[in-house]
């Protein structure tokens, strides 16, 4: 059985405000990864909340299996069946109608982007390799 630090970490404010991101699902991740070392009350907490409510199943996932090592009774998250993140195509639309007419799919990826990051980078960690041509088709429906 592995053994894990029951002290706080040093870093654990930043790590907590790196857990909570919104717009980084990799810096998520890289907390949870790093707290998943230190088995502590306020370390559980924190990754049973990114467990339950997390946008990204990848991150969901990780705080799972940290939390199973902790020994923790903890029920494994479902990946999603819809839209990670509520209203996607409302959205997608408003990104759409912001640009003119004859943009691109690379245009509407960009600004897309730059309005909603969060967005953006809940699909391309979701998605993976296939995020750009994921989202040319949503672009195309719209």
């Amino acid at each position: 059985m592995k053994i894990f630090e029951t002290t706080l970490p040093e870093q654990y404010e930043t790590l907590k405000k790196q857990a909570n991101y919104t717009s980084s699902w990799r810096e998520r991740l890289q907390a949870v990864e790093e707290l998943s070392a230190y088995q502590h009350e306020k370390v559980i907490d924190l990754l049973k909340n990114r467990m339950q409510h997390d946008t990204l199943y990848t991150v969901q996932s990780a705080a799972y299996e940290a939390l199973a090592a902790f020994g923790e009774d903890v029920e494994k998250p479902s990946p999603a069946r819809f839209d990670i993140i509520k209203n996607t195509d409302k959205i997608f639309l408003r990104v759409k109608k912001s640009l003119p007419k004859d943009h691109t799919v690379a245009d509407f990826a960009d600004k897309l982007k730059r309005m909603r990051l969060d967005v953006y980078d809940a699909y391309e960690g979701d998605k993976g390799e296939q995020f750009m041509a994921w989202l040319e088709e949503r672009w195309a429906k719209l």
